[in-house]
Order: structure tokens, then C-alpha cells, then sequence
């Protein structure tokens, strides 16, 4: 049977154009798709992170509300510490801006406490006759602007000789919307602080358990299982309670955010091991290691970047872990103690059942810890999704 294909000699004519090309004579890639090709990694995942609405919001709000505790001196209407001692337990303080029809601003109603003779409670009623205009960037309690000079400017005050209390006041008669400020102040910062030393020893253990392999990996490997298996409030407990009440607030702050961090490594430690033990075999990191590049250097600059995003959004989710995790240890009474402020130290308020059937306003501290803890699990979501090749 004679071949179908032409041989050489008797080749299909064909015809070359000596014309100049002209390129839109032709069918070109879009801006669009242009646009697309040529973007960076960064960019793409950008892009399909806008599209995660929930996300966005979400990163916004954390992003507000860290730029916030830099500044919480000036926010909170009183000092950390300034007691009004006439105003105890006293109910949150409605914001008005009419007084009978009349525009007056932002103002709050004066109020007349008078003690219940049978339950020991104060009764508090607002006066409408006595209207406190509010003030703003006015001057208020003193304070040390992070430690550093003295101040006294808030973004507002209570009217003069007049109280203010948004959220209500404590059992000493402190304002709990400022001690809310300056306890967000630790509760966050210890999150970010112990997940960057959790990071860091996931990615050493992990990275070099995954990239050497043999006897190192096994003996991580069971030390990682011996502490998942340990409940992680228990071992907390016993951790915090080894520490000396005599040590200064600034040092128990740095050991429960060591504890925190020295716990949580093991699931990023994990990850990182079985995504270096499928890379470690591609054919780029044969050619560092021909050219003398050193395990730490491989693992560094060549293996980690390629799945950054991943590590990041695994971060991420991580960061709540910590902020509850300090929360239940202060609450318990093992973890901050005064005079340091945070979330889990404020709900101490509210551990017996008859405070929080009289006052309830002292767990509005909780309200915080679950907006938080909700954005920063919707942020990982959004940012997982977004670092997903196949999404």
C-alpha cells in the first residue's frame, strides 16, 4: 500500500509572505489575558483573594484594629487604671443626641445611685435634667504614651465633673470599654508573638526533618506525637503554674507567649516535612546541590518560598488558637496577672453566675474575643483558598 505522506521531491506547494508582519492582521491575546500571563504570583493570588468578600472584610477589620492598640491611650476615655469609686458596678451609659426634640450632639444622662437596702445592690437612674455633652481630642486622664512621655489628649472624654462609662464599669469602678483597649493590646500581640516562634521552629524542624530524612525525622517525628497527644489546656496549665508569682508581669507575658509558641509548632513542623519530602527530589534543587549550596540555603531559598502562601495561611489560622489559649489560661487564673490587662483577665469579672445575672455587661470582653477569632478564621480561609493552584 503507497504512503499517504508526500515524500521530499514531491513536496505540497507553500507560499512564504515577504510583507511586513503586521500585527493586527491577526488574532492577538487580549489586555485582558495579557494581563493575566504576565502576572506576578502575588498578584494572581490577590486577585482571587478580592473575590473572597468575607476575607477582604475580614483582613480590613484586623488590620484596623492592630493599627488601633498603637494608639489605645488616646482612644480610651480613661486611664488603665483611673477608679471612680461613686460609680461602681455601674450599667452602660446610652449615647444621645436629641434632648426633647432638641439637637444638642453627642451627650449622656447624668446618674443618681441610691443603695437597696435588701440585696446590697446600687440602683442606678438616669437624671434628664443633668445633660454632659461629650468631648472630643480633649483633655483627660494622664498616661505614658507607650512608656515613653507624658500625655493627656483623648479622642473623647466625658463632659467636666460628669462620667462616662459605654460599656459600663467594673467592681472598682473602672471604665470597662478602656480596659477593653488596653487589654487588646496584650491579647493580640501575644498571638502574633507566639505564632512568629511557632513559625520559625516549624519551619527549622520541619524543614530539616523533611529534607535530611533518616534517624533525625524519626526522633522528631515521635516527639511531635508524644505532644499532640497531650491535651493542649492540661499541659498549658502545668506549664503556667510552674512560673514564680514572683516574677514580673513582663516576664510572665514573655512565658506564656514561649509556652504558647514552644506547642504549637508541631502541626506547621508536619506540613513542612511533607511538602519538603516531595521536593527535595526535583531536578532544581539537585542543581544547588551540585553547585555547593548548603542544606540551610536549599531549604531557605529554594524550598520554602515555593509554598510560602501555604505556610502563611496555616499561620493564619493558627493565630486564634494562642488568643484563646491565653484567654482560658487567664481566665483560670494561671496565665496574666495584674497589673497587665488582657481579654482573659478582664472576663475574671465574670466567673461567678450571680455577678453575671447582676452585671452582665462584665462579658462584653467576650465580644472582642469571638470577632477576632472569627476574622482571623475567615482570613485564613480566604487566603488558603487564594494560594490553591487548583481553585
Amino acid at each position: 500500500m503507497t504512503s499517504p505522506i508526500p515524500s521530499i521531491n514531491n513536496a505540497l506547494p507553500h507560499f512564504v509572505s515577504t510583507a511586513p508582519f503586521d500585527p493586527h492582521s491577526v488574532e492577538v491575546m487580549s489586555e485582558e489575558q495579557a494581563r493575566v500571563y504576565q502576572a506576578s504570583q502575588a498578584r494572581l493570588m490577590w486577585w482571587k483573594f478580592k473575590r473572597h468578600k468575607l476575607a477582604l472584610v475580614s483582613g480590613v477589620f484586623l488590620l484596623i484594629l492592630y493599627a488601633m492598640i498603637a494608639i489605645v491611650e488616646f482612644l480610651a476615655p480613661y486611664n488603665l487604671h483611673t477608679r471612680n469609686v461613686d460609680f461602681i458596678h455601674s450599667p452602660p451609659q446610652a449615647v444621645h443626641l436629641f434632648n426633647e426634640g432638641t439637637f444638642v450632639g453627642p451627650f449622656v444622662y447624668g446618674r443618681d445611685m441610691r443603695l437597696d437596702m435588701d440585696t446590697l445592690r446600687r440602683i442606678y437612674t438616669e437624671d434628664r435634667t443633668d445633660i454632659q455633652p461629650l468631648r472630643f481630642f480633649c483633655s483627660g486622664d494622664g498616661y505614658r504614651f507607650w512608656g515613653l512621655f507624658e500625655a493627656s489628649t483623648h479622642l473623647v472624654c466625658p463632659a467636666k465633673g460628669g462620667q462616662f462609662f459605654l460599656l459600663g464599669s467594673d467592681r472598682l469602678g473602672r471604665d470597662v470599654l478602656s480596659r477593653i483597649l488596653y487589654g487588646a493590646r496584650i491579647s493580640l500581640t501575644i498571638g502574633l508573638l507566639g505564632i512568629t516562634m511557632s513559625f520559625v521552629l516549624g519551619i527549622v524542624i520541619g524543614g530539616l526533618a523533611g529534607y535530611h530524612g533518616g534517624v533525625f525525622d524519626l526522633i522528631v517525628q515521635r516527639i511531635i506525637e508524644v505532644l499532640q497527644s497531650i491535651p493542649s489546656i492540661p499541659l498549658w496549665m502545668a506549664l503556667a503554674a510552674i512560673m514564680p508569682v514572683t516574677w514580673s508581669p513582663i516576664v510572665i507575658y514573655l512565658g506564656i507567649t514561649a509556652i504558647l509558641g514552644l506547642l504549637d509548632w508541631t502541626g506547621l513542623a508536619r506540613a513542612v516535612r511533607s511538602k519538603l519530602l516531595a521536593l527535595r527530589e526535583e531536578d532544581y534543587v539537585l542543581a544547588a546541590q551540585l553547585m555547593g549550596a548548603k542544606s540551610g540555603r536549599i531549604i531557605g531559598r529554594h524550598l520554602v518560598p515555593g509554598f510560602m502562601s501555604h505556610l502563611i495561611a496555616t499561620a493564619t489560622l493558627s493565630i486564634p488558637g494562642m488568643i484563646l489559649g491565653e484567654t482560658a489560661l487567664s481566665f483560670l487564673g494561671l496565665g496574666l496577672r495584674p497589673p497587665i490587662t488582657s481579654w482573659g483577665i478582664l472576663l475574671t469579672e465574670a466567673r461567678s453566675v450571680s455577678v453575671i445575672a447582676f452585671y452582665p455587661w462584665l462579658l462584653f470582653p467576650t465580644i472582642p474575643v469571638i470577632l477576632v477569632i472569627l476574622a482571623f478564621n475567615f482570613l485564613g480561609d480566604g487566603l488558603r483558598d487564594a494560594a490553591d493552584p487548583y481553585k
